[in-house]
């Protein structure tokens, strides 16, 4: 019994190095359509500011560094809307270190982020994954995101495209249309041919 405890109290001991040195972002500059905004973040990760809430909204540290228990979904949502992208730079690794991450404000069920597997970071990869959390859009909208998906920008139906190609369709039916009867009225019709004059009884 001694030496269990001794054994967790040494993995403890060597975990506690390891967590302390996961260092979050100093910055995250966000872009998409209509919007783009750029922000400072404590590197600790910590919530109750905007770049913290926003750090622990997006799932960044079980993203990047992995997480048990892991919060991570299975699989790739589905109806995502139209996506956003956050540059996280973080200090402490390699110069001018990027992790970038994509976001999905409007996603049916609540936001989600993505961010790809394998980044560099430190001495090692990220985890990556698919990560979802409701309240990450309205911290958004408090930065300025607009609270409805923007139209035409792959949220939903584009609308406009679709009518532009109904109009172009009807157009060349007319077109058709037109050039058939056209064509029929130059046939010579054989019912209404004359005999020549010499032939005439």
């Amino acid at each position: 019994m001694i030496r269990l405890t001794f054994v967790a109290a040494i993995a403890a001991a060597l975990l506690v190095p390891a967590v302390a040195s996961a260092k979050g972002p100093s910055e995250a500059t966000i872009s998409g359509p209509g919007f783009s905004k750029k922000i400072d973040v404590l590197n600790d990760g910590s919530g109750g500011t905007v770049g913290g809430d926003l750090t622990q909204q997006s799932g960044f540290f079980p993203a990047a560094f992995g997480q048990s228990p892991d919060p991570m979904l299975h699989r790739r949502p589905a109806h995502l809307g139209p996506r956003y992208t956050i540059v996280w730079k973080v200090p402490g690794g390699a110069p001018n270190l990027r992790l970038r991450q994509d976001i999905y404000p409007y996603a049916r069920g609540g936001s989600v982020t993505y961010m790809k597997p394998g980044q560099p970071i430190f001495d090692m990869t990220t985890r990556g994954g698919w990560y979802r959390d409701p309240q990450l859009k309205q911290t958004l909208v408090s930065l300025g995101l607009s609270a409805q998906a923007p139209s035409g920008s792959g949220g939903g139906t584009n609308w406009v495209l679709i009518g532009g190609l109904l109009a172009a369709a009807a157009l060349l039916a007319a077109g058709v249309i037109l050039w058939w009867r056209q064509r029929g009225q130059r046939s010579p019709s054989t019912s209404s041919t004359e005999l020549p004059a010499g032939s005439r009884t």
